[in-house]
Formats: C-alpha cells, structure tokens, sequence
C-alpha cells in the first residue's frame, strides 16, 4: 500500500514539492553561510518525493543551534516552502483520491516551516525507538 500511495504521491504532489525544496536548497549553497539550510532542503526534498513509509522525528542532539537556524530558516525558506505544501494540498483535496495526500502534504507544513533539529527515519525505526525510550524521572 505504501508503494501504490508513493506513486501516487510523486505524480500528483511530490514532483512540484521537490523543485521547491531543491531551489532552497541551491539558494542555500549559493548564499555560502546558509550551506547548513541546503542540507536540510535537500534531505527534505528526498523525503517529500517519497514519503509514505517514512516520518519525522525530532533529533535528541538538537540544541539552542537548531531554534535560532530555524528562526532564519522560517524567514529565508520556510514561509513559502510552508505555502506551497498549503496550496498544493488545497489542490489535492478537490478529488476523493486526493484527500489522503493533502492530509499528508499538510502534516509536512511543520516540517517546511522548522525543518533544524529533525531527521527523516523509516516508520518502524521511529517506533521502535519510542518503545524503548526510557521514561524521564518526572514522569510516571
């Protein structure tokens, strides 16, 4: 099913969604200090051409580094990265078909909005590590 949805996706919504994220990423190497904000294009982009199968999790090395990039990032990239996720879901949901895909390019908005601070792991990978995550000591 993840198969048949990812194809699905790529033709309808993926293709778009990665130019746009692959423009980021190139003004980011372009503009040199931004480099760090092409990485994180570039590995979103990979993930918005096929992303059923896959998740987001926030990454538990991410620091005071991360929220203040992401700030920047919010103001050079995010907002219209954010917007194109908006309008190509609006565009997905005019079909019964569409409706699943524009409830998954609109669960991407906060990632293109704050994208520092996550990676994209397999599902199972990210259960897995919530099921075995050791419980902090205030909570019961």
């Amino acid at each position: 099913m993840r198969t048949l949805g990812n194809i699905l996706w790529f033709f309808l919504a993926g293709w778009q969604l990665f130019l746009g994220y692959a423009i980021a990423g190139l003004v980011g190497f372009i503009l040199i200090i931004t480099i760090p904000f092409g990485v994180a294009a570039w590995r979103i982009a990979g993930f918005v051409v096929w992303p059923f199968g896959r998740t987001v999790v926030t990454k538990e090395t991410a620091g005071v580094g991360s929220a203040l990039g992401n700030i920047l990032w919010l103001v050079l990239f995010g907002w219209w990265l954010a917007a194109l996720h908006i309008v190509t879901g609006l565009f997905l949901a005019i079909t019964i078909i569409g409706i699943p895909l524009a409830v998954a390019n609109w669960k991407m908005v906060p990632l293109a909005l704050w994208p520092l601070g996550r990676e994209v792991v397999p599902v199972e990978v990210a259960e897995y590590r919530t099921a075995f995550q050791v419980p902090s000591w205030g909570s019961q």
